[in-house]
């Protein structure tokens, strides 16, 4: 499997481009520390949507990959997954860890490299707080997910009162299915219906 590139920069604004690069260069920065800094954190979280979507034989797409442990969970169940991330040195990382039927693609959440309808499952754990427009990037996800699909998003609760999670959700048009907020998830996770 090759990591892949892509430009992910054309049509970005030149501000929302700096914040992103900020936050990518945070993420190489961190690489190498990142799973002992957030793997049981992460876990409980992988837990959960574990319990609320299936994914037997799906196609996902995990938006915000970081090192790739949620590829790793999925791997054996999914027919196709597919990890971005705008951290380089994450995706090397998930790279080295992931089966083959795992592809990773360095790539902005806000301009995915996909056709309309290419997953069944998206998952994005740990993102919305760092796009400038929270609400767009989940439309985003919205349109590479199959219609009947399902998405599975967090927001961390430091970042996002409730009322403003579940405001971006509404502002994307879908349906939430499940929602968990308790205190060991330290964030806000809902299941929404495509």
């Amino acid at each position: 499997m090759e990591l892949g590139y892509i430009r992910f920069l054309e049509g970005t604004k030149p501000m929302a481009w700096r914040s992103k690069r900020k936050v990518m260069q945070a993420y190489d920065v961190t690489a190498d520390i990142y799973d002992e800094r957030y793997s049981s954190e992460q876990h409980r979280k992988y837990c959960k949507v574990l319990e609320s979507v299936n994914f037997f034989k799906s196609t996902i797409l995990d938006v915000g990959c970081g090192s790739g442990m949620f590829l790793s969970e999925v791997a054996g169940k999914a027919k196709v997954v597919a990890g971005v991330d705008v951290s380089r040195k994450l995706l090397l990382k998930a790279k080295k860890c992931v089966a083959k039927n795992v592809h990773v693609v360095q790539a902005d959440a806000d301009h995915l490299p996909f056709q309309e309808g290419t997953f069944n499952v998206a998952v994005s754990f740990t993102v919305l707080q760092n796009m400038p427009k929270p609400a767009n990037t989940l439309q985003e996800i919205k349109r590479v997910t199959t219609k009947g699909g399902k998405i599975a998003v967090t927001g961390l609760k430091k970042a996002f009162p409730q009322t403003t999670f579940h405001d971006i959700i509404e502002a994307s048009g879908m349906q939430t299915t499940s929602f968990a907020g308790e205190e060991e998830i330290n964030c806000y996770l809902a299941v929404l219906a495509v």
